[in-house]
């Protein structure tokens, strides 16, 4: 059975690039992080092959949650620009320890992101916050696999329920988003690839149906079944844009089988006497 083609949107044309500079949103933004969108702004639009489509299920206003798939640091960067060029700002969760940054810490500060606490005592304020944030009727955009797929294939991983909690808490629209190309243009290895430009897709699909969850009981069942249900959109997008059929589990970093370690040494044979 052949592969279907990828569905991949048209790269932007110049004059739609242009527009989007001009009217692209900045308040809102703080300081800081306007500041660091203006520097890479030029590089996203002039050094990439960058398309989009599916902006326009993004509401114009009230709380929304994001739920994108996570190949790349490079992702915020791409996402961010997909946000503001249908006039909202995002708000990202992201670990703490980037706030002990010089600069990033500013620009992470005042740009409204949510630092997250892991394996310490205030890990649930991240959850409390980007909650807060909602109902502020902000953007906040979610990587709920929690860091970049550890698949061997790039599929979206097994998800923790974080996300799951807080769609069911606020009841906000929760929109899938597919990251793909980001890979290739900033790998896991850190080493940009910045010529030739690279080909990202940017991808939104409808909002996730949670009506079987919103209202229930949050006990782990129906939070598990939340997020499942969300990353089941969000990884079906990333297969259109792939034009490949995702793996029927996704895979769980918690079972993969632990690395293999090095051989025993072979112990050598007695010296001759």
């Amino acid at each position: 059975m052949t592969s279907p083609a990828p569905d991949l949107p048209p790269p932007l044309t110049a004059r739609r690039r242009l527009l989007l500079t001009l009217r692209r949103r900045r308040r809102g933004s703080g300081f800081w992080f306007g500041l660091a969108i203006e520097l890479i702004w030029p590089f996203v639009m002039l050094f990439t092959k960058l398309g989009w489509s599916g902006g326009e299920r993004i509401p114009r206003t009230g709380g929304v949650l994001i739920a994108a798939n996570h190949v790349s640091s490079s992702d915020p960067i791409f996402d961010t620009a997909f946000v503001i060029s249908h006039r909202r700002m995002p708000r990202y969760l992201a670990k703490s320890e980037l706030w002990d940054v010089p600069i990033v810490r500013s620009v992470l500060g005042q740009g409204g992101h949510i630092p997250v606490y892991r394996q310490s005592a205030r890990a649930t304020d991240a959850y409390k916050e980007a909650v807060a944030a909602l109902e502020r009727g902000e953007v906040v955009v979610f990587y709920p696999e929690g860091t970049y797929t550890a698949d061997p294939a790039g599929w979206p991983m097994k998800a923790k329920n974080g996300i799951g909690r807080i769609a069911v808490m606020t009841g906000v629209p929760v929109i899938p988003l597919a990251n793909w190309g980001t890979q290739d243009v900033l790998p896991t290895d850190g080493k940009p690839s910045l010529w030739p430009p690279k080909r990202v897709s940017v991808v939104a699909g409808p909002p996730v149906d949670l009506s079987a969850y919103i209202g229930k009981p949050r006990t782990r069942t129906n939070l598990d079944g939340a997020t499942a249900a969300i990353m089941s959109a969000v990884t079906e997008l990333v297969g259109k844009v792939r034009g490949e059929t995702p793996p029927a589990e996704p895979y769980d970093p918690a079972s993969a089988p632990a690395p293999a370690g090095p051989p025993e040494p072979v112990a050598e044979p007695p010296a001759a006497s």
